[in-house]
């Protein structure tokens, strides 16, 4: 399986998905779909019947789902849903009116942006742009010289006379390129590679196994593809065949949305208005999390980490104690090691006092040697097995007791779980770190009759729905620190990805984890800075603190201390540094996050996102852009050498040297370990205050704005007390800035200029102002 290493002795994966089945030589299997004739229509598509070249009579329905969403299900039953709806449905289609024409041997939907042809005999759709060009169309079905298929077209097959699968098949052009499917950890561009809907405990961040799995995926000509299914879909992105994408839903039925572009903004604000809005979480979630790490702590441990953070100068809004902060080997019952924390209340009074927030970390697993164990096993709170006996797992893969799962489609089960959350909460907690959650075994069986195939990758949801609904009732707020989820988990702010290794290998894969998961409709993600398991070097510590501060969210962390004092002088200044700059750009990275929130377009984002016409975007996958304005390319080897690639459209500003470079190009750069390679897009409105201890609840005060080139340019800040738009006019020798709304500008800054390009006279709303010096954004040695 591709999951797993040829030749390397590894464990069995308590929650493995279950493989389809091969069928043996001359045993035939798929049938699809031939001819079909119309059995209606209505205002919003049309119903097809048609039998499937096995005899089997199927409903085929094709309706518009939204402005430029068109709707393909398949199935016997036409009131059939996927099995995870029996949880909580993961599709919100709307039902707008859609132009239907039917002709003799043709039927068209037309929904706005995308317009579905179906050709009845032979059966064929092809979806097309509203100019009637190609934008994507089905693959009848491929067969080699032997005459041996290698697709799987619009249909199903059986094994041994049982449905595994329908399937689905697009004509994939040479030169299509495909992105998205969740946290994915290889290459960008997943032309090549077969994507498994299973989350799985993945044992780092570098291989296809992920924590959290998407089944959508983007593509470079203007569409993207989203499946409606809980169920292990497998995507064959031109791994059989280089001609074709196939989709394989072991479910009971096929129900498949496309949604049209062209760009790929657009494409994931029409993913969010079918599966929610991402959650924005508070602001104080965008300041540094620092972590106990993976180690026996205390709490008088926890009062001197806090008051050393504070007398070193390091900006820090959250703490985060994790494992430890319950009895060792009892996780996770979400009791407070009374030996190690004998005043968690007045502990917490006084971090708060001091301007910190508490993060704990849990799961959704108990160990059997808690002393909670006994009673919840009896009143039935956890997962049985198919015999009815408690489903006891090896979810720690032998490092820890077994554990029992929360059976959270219990309701006496959820109603217990948050009866352990709730007084955490009123102490004082701010938020859970909601850990785990892939362990749900195949062969499991749920209170509500689910399967463990059926619930596992759902049950990421359904567990940080329960952690979000009472922390909302009790803090205000809706945020977790989410490790596993699935498709709609942009709802679960923030989401991080997993147990990475502490090397420089991991470091690339992981970015390359989070572009592919903001492709895929999450904005807000984060990973261990310094990488979680081993102890980085030095430099390694440096690089990645500088990539987590420029990531939407930083965390800390890691199986030893990623404490900024644990490592040598020059490492902490260093990544101290990255931390403040981080504060620094607060106004820029909250109004990028508000943005986030409200279009889908990811904070961290692929090149792609923004320059979607230019080819070299689609494959750049160790860079990114932090919002529209700066671009971020984190070193990835400790030579500290690297390339860079400009994408079009701009000029770029080097905010190290200043230097202006033009887009299009790339750079063979070396960056100096006190800065990593920062590019400013010419004309930017950066906006920048001083870094203070915390993040702040109230409006940004005495914000500096940062002219990138001396000329024109338009930006928004959004703020806790309003809007402000911040525009730039350059005539002549004159720069005349403007704001509209509450934010107070105090000082005006240029960068990027050079002696010919300097303006002689800069006016803000109206008055002559003084140019203050700009030291940069990386401070000096010393």
């Amino acid at each position: 399986m591709p999951y797993r290493p040829p030749l390397v002795p590894y464990e069995t994966f308590v929650a493995d998905p279950p493989d389809l089945p091969v069928r043996a030589p001359g045993q035939d299997g798929p049938a699809v779909l031939g001819r079909a004739e119309v059995a209606g229509t209505d205002p919003h598509g049309a119903t097809f019947k048609a039998a499937l070249t096995d005899g089997v009579t199927t409903v085929v329905r094709v309706d518009a789902a939204g402005d430029g969403v068109i709707r393909v299900r398949l199935a016997e039953d036409p009131q059939a849903r996927s099995r995870s709806a029996r949880l909580m449905p993961l599709v919100h289609p709307g039902t707008p009116a859609a132009t239907v024409i039917v002709e003799d041997r043709y039927v068209r939907v037309d929904a706005g942006a995308v317009v579905a042809e179906i050709r009845l005999d032979p059966w064929r759709i092809r979806f097309l742009r509203p100019d009637g060009s190609l934008l994507l169309e089905q693959d009848p079905g491929t067969v080699d010289i032997s005459g041996r298929r290698r697709t799987l077209p619009f249909g199903h097959s059986t094994a041994d006379g049982v449905r595994v699968a329908w399937h689905e098949s697009f004509v994939a052009p040479g030169d299509e390129r495909f992105v998205g499917f969740g946290e994915k950890f290889t290459p960008l561009d997943k032309r090549g590679q077969r994507a498994l809907m299973w989350n799985f405990d993945a044992f780092g961040g570098e291989s296809d196994r992920a924590h959290k799995n998407v089944p959508f995926y983007l593509s470079n000509r203007g569409y993207g593809v989203l499946v409606d299914s809980g169920m292990p879909v497998q995507f064959d992105v031109c791994q059989s065949t280089h001609s074709a994408v196939q989709i394989l839903v072991p479910d009971d039925l096929l129900d498949y949305y496309v949604l049209a572009g062209p760009t790929p903004a657009e494409v994931l604000d029409r993913l969010d208005q079918l599966t929610g809005r991402p959650y924005l979480p508070p602001r104080w979630a965008f300041g540094t999390w620092i972590s106990s790490g993976f180690y026996p702590d205390s709490q008088q441990r926890v009062l001197d980490r806090a008051t050393r953070i504070r007398e070193r100068g390091i900006p820090c809004d959250v703490l985060h104690l994790d494992c430890y902060w319950q009895v060792a080997g009892s996780w996770s019952d979400l009791r407070w090691d009374d030996e190690a924390f004998p005043d968690p209340a007045g502990m917490l009074r006084t971090l708060t006092e001091q301007g910190f927030r508490v993060c704990l970390w849990m799961n959704p697993y108990l160990m059997t040697e808690s002393p909670r164990y006994a009673e919840a096993d009896r009143a039935g709170y956890f997962l049985r097995r198919p015999d009815g006996r408690t489903y006891v797992a090896d979810v720690w893969h032998g490092s820890y007791p077994p554990c029992a799962i929360v059976d959270l489609t219990n309701p006496a089960a959820v109603e217990w779980f948050t009866g352990l959350l709730r007084p955490l909460l009123e102490q004082g907690v701010a938020v859970f770190k909601t850990d785990f959650a892939e362990g749900v075994p195949a062969d499991a069986v749920a209170h509500n009759g689910m399967t463990g195939v059926e619930l596992h990758n759902v049950y990421a949801l359904l567990f940080n729905d329960v952690v979000a609904e009472v922390t909302e009732q009790v803090a205000g707020h809706r945020a977790v620190w989410a490790r596993s989820s699935y498709l709609g988990g942009q709802r679960h702010s923030a989401q991080w990805s997993g147990d990475s290794n502490a090397t420089w290998p991991a470091l690339a894969s992981t970015l390359r984890g989070g572009l592919s998961h903001g492709l895929s409709g999450v904005p807000f993600w984060s990973h261990d800075t310094g990488g979680f398991h081993g102890v980085p070097e030095p430099d390694l510590y440096v690089r990645w603190s500088q990539f987590g501060a420029l990531s939407p969210l930083v965390r800390l962390h890691g199986t030893s201390s990623r404490l900024p004092w644990e490592f040598p002088a020059e490492a902490e200044r260093l990544a101290v540094s990255a931390l403040r700059l981080r504060y620094r750009l607060m106004p820029y990275l909250w109004s990028a996050a508000v943005q986030a929130a409200a279009t889908g377009v990811p904070m961290m984002r692929a090149l792609l996102v923004d320059t979607p016409d230019d080819p070299t975007a689609w494959t750049t996958d160790l860079q990114y852009r932090l919002g529209e304005d700066l671009l971020v390319a984190p070193v990835i080897d400790r030579s500290g050498r690297r390339d860079v690639y400009l994408p079009v459209g701009d000029d770029w500003i080097d905010a190290g040297t200043g230097e202006r470079h033009r887009g299009g190009q790339h750079l063979r750069v070396s960056a100096p370990l006190a800065r990593m390679p920062l590019y400013v897009r010419r004309g930017t409105l950066l906006p920048l205050v001083e870094p203070q201890a915390t993040v702040g609840d109230g409006p940004f005060q005495e914000v500096t704005v940062v002219s990138w080139g001396a000329v024109d340019g338009r930006t928004v800040v959004h703020d806790v007390d309003g809007d402000t738009i911040i525009e730039a006019v350059r005539d002549g020798d004159e720069l005349r800035i403007r704001t509209w709304g509450p934010l107070r500008v105090g000082q005006l800054a240029f960068a990027g200029v050079g002696e010919a390009d300097q303006p002689a006279r800069s006016l803000l709303n109206g008055a002559v102002v003084t140019v203050v010096p700009f030291a940069g954004l990386f401070p000096a040695p010393g």
